[in-house]
């Protein structure tokens, strides 16, 4: 249904059993698994769909070694399980990679395999393959690029890495085809708790209005959740009754990530550094055809749209980055640099430490019913959505539907088990698309190329297809480029503006677009990006 339509049928005099605020991970998640189970579904995003810390992440989907080495076994089971349920409901779009950790001092290799060799006993058949302790010409084979001086081995080990945005429209998409309805570019401005008239129970009223049209709504729903990730408080005291404000529960954490090209690092396994000098973990991961380079962990109050790297943070990656690569980093050899922000809950005696902040999902019923869900990570999102329903249904916001469908349910796109995967280390191409690349063939222009591998029939595609509204949906989201390359982002920029506005976008957002590609560039030099 084209999104005319589906406004139009926002005017409908229509309860819907559960409407979703967020269309991240963790909201495109509930939509999936409660439209599956039969239930109506209404989701709004106020941008995009992955807009914000979801398309933001470092790429991988992980049982998360460090929290292994905090102590926080739980949260690793959930997680290496989750990790073989995703890789195997969308290969197209997540597979295995095998990580070195280069050791340069005696004790490092014993001291890390060991440590790892328990990751791959509490895997166990979901694992994905064996740790491997490496000699030093075996690490610089696994790793060229890598500094030699010092080296004395390695060890190997297996994780899985993704596209997070396209992986998050897939969920929307599948979400879609199971009859949820999900919208882009609408914002949430009031939630109301709603008595009805003969003794009926309570619905909230949800109003909204679309960035791209100005025109607002009225939606009514029996449950609302509330999935905005490092914005849940600012909704939940949207929504609370008078005198009822809630706690905070979200403290923000900045991660930072620099994409550099990949012939620092040239091979088809990621680097780990486990700690860096002042304790914290260093990622050099291959992806997308570029090395990204990362993450920071940096406690942020204020909450912007567009969070932009602190000059310590960018100064910390490329100097731990330079320790480790045989070839220093500079400002100039970065091609993309982007911020996300990790929706954190902790206690009040955390101080702010997000070291000590839990990465595992919290989920709250405030008194006027909103349901609200925070935390965890990318790769338990599945079972971030099994939680927040069986919670809905706890507290009698949703009749009983315990039958869950997701954990075998594949996404769109999904090839069949048994064909070959390319790798998402490869640069972009037909593979992301999986079993829907005929489809895009058939749009016009599939033998025109703008840029980076993106065709005209991949804009159209976008458009038609895949619920793309701007410039920014299609480049930083359905297609990297803002991710990869800022300056060659904003080149492609004008051309693709003309095949939205030829497909009947509204507000294509040319210039906000070519302004947001200076955020992800350590310098802000707009003429640069013109003359790009």
């Amino acid at each position: 249904m084209k999104r005319a339509e589906l406004l139009q049928s926002l005017s409908r005099d229509t309860v819907y059993d559960l409407a979703i605020v967020g269309g991240g991970a963790t909201g495109l998640g509930v939509a999936m698994d409660a439209a599956l189970r039969g239930f109506s579904v209404i989701l709004f995003e106020s941008h995009d769909f992955a807009g914000g810390t979801s398309s933001r992440s470092t790429k991988l989907l992980h049982g998360g070694v460090r929290y292994l080495a905090q102590g926080n076994v739980a949260l690793v089971r959930e997680a290496l399980a989750e990790r073989s349920t995703v890789l195997r409901n969308a290969p197209h779009l997540a597979q295995p990679l095998p990580f070195v950790m280069p050791s340069y001092a005696w004790w490092q290799t014993p001291f890390y395999g060991l440590g790892l060799k328990l990751y791959d006993l509490m895997a166990g058949k979901a694992g994905l393959g064996p740790t491997e302790f490496l000699g030093r010409q075996a690490t610089l084979h696994a790793l060229p690029g890598v500094s030699a001086g010092g080296l004395k081995g390695g060890v190997q080990y297996w994780d899985g890495q993704f596209d997070d945005a396209r992986l998050a429209l897939a969920l929307a998409r599948t979400a879609e085809q199971a009859g949820a309805t999900v919208l882009n570019h609408i914002a949430v401005d009031d939630v109301e708790r709603v008595q009805q008239d003969h003794g009926s129970s309570a619905t909230f009223e949800i109003k909204v209005s679309d960035h791209l049209t100005s025109r607002s709504f009225a939606v009514r729903a029996r449950c609302v959740v509330n999935a905005t990730g490092v914005w849940v408080d600012e909704l939940r005291r949207h929504a609370a009754p008078a005198k009822q404000v809630p706690d905070r529960m979200v403290r923000p954490s900045q991660g930072v990530h620099v994409v550099v090209d990949r012939d620092f690092m040239p091979g088809n396994h990621a680097l780990l550094v486990p700690k860096t000098r002042d304790g914290r973990v260093l990622f050099a991961v291959p992806w997308l055809g570029k090395l990204i380079l990362g993450t920071t962990d940096t406690p942020r109050e204020d909450l912007p749209r567009e969070p932009e790297p602190y000059e310590e943070e960018l100064r910390f990656i490329m100097d731990e980055a330079s320790r480790v690569l045989a070839r220093p980093v500079t400002l100039d050899d970065i091609r993309s640099v982007w911020v996300g922000l990790r929706p954190l809950v902790a206690p009040p005696s955390s101080n702010g430490a997000t070291q000590v902040i839990s990465r595992e999902h919290t989920i709250v019923v405030d008194p006027g019913g909103l349901v609200t869900v925070t935390g965890g990570k990318w790769t338990t999102y599945r079972a971030m959505a099994d939680d927040v329903l069986r919670r809905c249904f706890e507290h009698g916001l949703l009749p009983e539907r315990n039958v869950c469908w997701t954990a075998d349910h594949a996404l769109v796109g999904a090839p069949s088990p048994d064909q070959p995967a390319v790798p998402i280390y490869q640069p972009p191409g037909p593979h992301l698309y999986g079993t829907e690349w005929p489809q895009v063939l058939a749009c016009p222009g599939a033998d025109h190329e703008i840029g980076m591998g993106l065709t005209e029939a991949m804009v159209r595609h976008a458009v038609r297809v895949e619920l793309a509204m701007t410039v920014e949906d299609v480049l930083a989201r359905r297609w990297r480029a803002l991710f990869l390359d800022a300056r060659a982002a904003a080149r492609m920029a004008p051309e693709v503006a003309d095949i939205l506005t030829d497909e009947g976008c509204p507000s294509p957002g040319l210039a906000e677009f070519l302004d947001l590609c200076t955020r992800y560039l350590p310098h802000q030099d707009h003429p640069a990006l013109q003359a790009a």
